[in-house]
């Protein structure tokens, strides 16, 4: 999240008392401890990755951070020097329990880890997934969760192979523990606002970094470095980012969409040095029963901000706003309010995962951020390509994105996708251009 309008990844809120406990009432937000220490393995040494793993010790009592895993070594040491000092004796990954390299993950699903965090770039995800799941780890994972079809595939049945072993699994889609936000979905399928029949998303804001291309540097590096600018790494921006907005329609409408149009493009990111995402774009996606969502989502220097949900009803509109909740009717009655109490939803996502797993009471999210992955999908294809698709036409191409082997050294990249030209059932690297 990128906005001053998010809430911090970097600071823990205090809840009053009376706010928690209201929390706990409604069975949405469990309190989780333990007498035996919960031992926690990071793959995915970045600031998300490592501020995931700080939330996972505030979340709950007695839970340590024991093995560590990422492709780059320095990012390995500046998350271990961050941990140290803010989770204090929480952090005991060893020197044999640090691990550097794409297979790096490996070593961390071998260790005596109960729960493993996957917050690498989301390319990688599925593969580490299956891994975790494979091994009998119960999961937080990063939104999104691919970037691609063939690599949601793989979640989803990664997935039910975790529910078969009675593995919890929990996404950051962080909107989901907000507490506004849960309160106004509940009363909007309560009919609060009447039967939905449209929404707009937007998730419009400002620039996020880059990292110069140093010399020496191979290919495979850059882009792993600058994972953000490729799409087989991030899935672009309205896939990584995006998805939070994306998320809540599905949740609010309880389905994927069932077809998108869309445009978008670069008009100030145009400089190789960004890869080859868009920079824009504008998404029409059709819901069951008809109902269509307009879903904007831009990266740009000196635009205006512009982060929020607004769904609209036969009766009134809701506005979801990562602030507040609110529900009036259409006449400017208002039907409801809440401003966001303060809950850190990046800790709570630990704290229910934890309870999940001390309680032996397991949740499993893979569906629905698999689901709402493929929806963000589904528009970047359609903007891309510049054709209507439908959501069968998304999943029975098969799109891979992802390559099938990994090393340092010589690493070509398809060009900027040209809508009217762009296939969706291109084979990226045979049309890569070095």
């Amino acid at each position: 999240m990128a906005d001053s309008t998010d809430l911090s990844r970097r600071t823990f809120l205090k809840v009053s008392a009376a706010t928690t406990a209201g929390l706990m009432a409604t069975g949405n937000f469990a309190y989780s401890a333990g007498s035996d220490a919960l031992r926690v393995g990071l793959v995915g040494c970045g600031g998300r990755g490592t501020g995931a793993a700080r939330d996972a010790v505030v979340g709950a009592d007695n839970v340590q951070i024991v093995a560590m895993a990422d492709l780059f070594e320095d990012c390995l040491d500046r998350s271990i020097d961050g941990l140290k000092q803010e989770i204090g004796d929480a952090f005991q990954a060893d020197s044999n329990h640090r691990f550097v390299g794409f297979d790096a993950y490996e070593g961390v699903m071998a260790s005596d880890v109960d729960m493993v965090i996957l917050a690498t770039p989301p390319g990688f995800r599925p593969a580490h997934f299956k891994a975790a799941v494979e091994a009998g780890k119960h999961v937080f994972m990063e939104k999104p969760v691919s970037v691609d079809v063939a690599g949601a595939q793989t979640i989803m049945e990664a997935g039910e192979a975790a529910s078969e072993k009675g593995l919890s699994v929990v996404a950051g889609t962080l909107y989901r523990r907000q507490p506004s936000f849960v309160e106004a979905v509940r009363r909007i399928h309560a009919g609060m606002i009447g039967q939905v029949v449209s929404a707009q998303e937007y998730y419009m804001t400002g620039p996020i970094w880059l990292r110069p291309r140093k010399p020496g540097m191979s290919d495979m590096e850059w882009q792993c470095r600058n994972w953000y600018y490729f799409t087989w790494l991030s899935g672009d921006h309205i896939v990584e980012q995006f998805v939070h907005n994306l998320d809540v329609i599905n949740w609010v409408f309880q389905s994927h969409p069932d077809s998108a149009i869309a445009m978008g493009g670069r008009i100030e990111r145009v400089d190789p040095s960004y890869g080859h995402i868009y920079d824009h774009f504008s998404v029409e996606y059709v819901y069951p029963g008809g109902a269509r969502v307009e879903a904007k989502c831009r990266q740009i220097v000196e635009g205006t901000r512009r982060i929020t949900n607004r769904i609209v009803g036969t009766e009134g509109i809701a506005e979801l706003h990562p602030r507040y909740s609110r529900l009036v009717s259409h006449d400017g009655q208002a039907l409801y309010e809440m401003p966001e109490p303060g809950l850190n939803a990046y800790v709570q996502e630990h704290t229910d995962l934890i309870s999940a797993i001390r309680t032996n009471t397991p949740i499993n999210e893979t569906r629905q951020i698999a689901e709402s992955t493929l929806t963000a999908v589904l528009g970047r294809e359609s903007a891309y390509t510049g054709q209507e698709l439908t959501w069968e036409d998304l999943m029975s191409s098969g799109l891979d994105l992802v390559p099938r082997s990994f090393a340092f050294g010589s690493m070509p990249f398809p060009p900027v996708p040209v809508p009217g030209k762009t296939s969706l059932m291109r084979a990226p690297w045979a049309e890569a251009s070095p």
